[in-house]
């Protein structure tokens, strides 16, 4: 049997030079918001960390990405609101981010309606407005169709 206990405490992951922290992103959603920000894909050092303690969630996921690209904010804010970017340049930290549901979603999610305009004309946008930000229920901007 396996010892789970304390496991974590001594994990140790080097500070990044230049590039990101995605933090406070809820225990096991890192593996989804690596492949959605396709990380794999990237020439550069990228450490996910699971299953971290933290005393404000209980559990959380962080990412670290040495170097600095492109990051879909409004993707990360759909995925998890709670989530916080950090970036780092030349060892200090430049930014804090704090995430929430975006107002208004582009190509994040497909429209699921076959009879929308989305379907049939490739060469248009996937558009979402949000229309409850409790239950976190967006709808698309050409056809109503609710996506949550």
């Amino acid at each position: 049997m396996l010892k789970t206990d304390n496991m974590l405490d001594g994990l140790n992951v080097d500070k990044i030079t230049s590039g990101y922290v995605i933090d406070h992103i809820k225990a096991g959603y890192g593996m989804s918001i690596y492949k959605h920000l396709r990380l794999d894909e990237l020439d550069c050092s990228i450490a996910l960390i699971q299953n971290v303690k933290s005393s404000k969630y209980g559990r959380k996921d962080i990412i670290k990405i040495q170097g600095l690209i492109d990051i879909d904010m409004d993707m990360l804010g759909y995925i998890d609101p709670n989530i916080t970017v950090i970036t780092v340049k030349n060892h200090e930290v430049r930014g804090k981010q704090t995430l929430k549901l975006p107002v208004k979603l582009t190509d994040v999610v497909k429209c699921k309606n076959p009879r929308c305009i989305t379907s049939n004309e490739t060469s248009l946008s996937h558009e979402f407005r949000l229309t409850d930000r409790t239950k976190k229920v967006y709808r698309c901007v050409y056809c109503e169709q609710e996506n949550k």
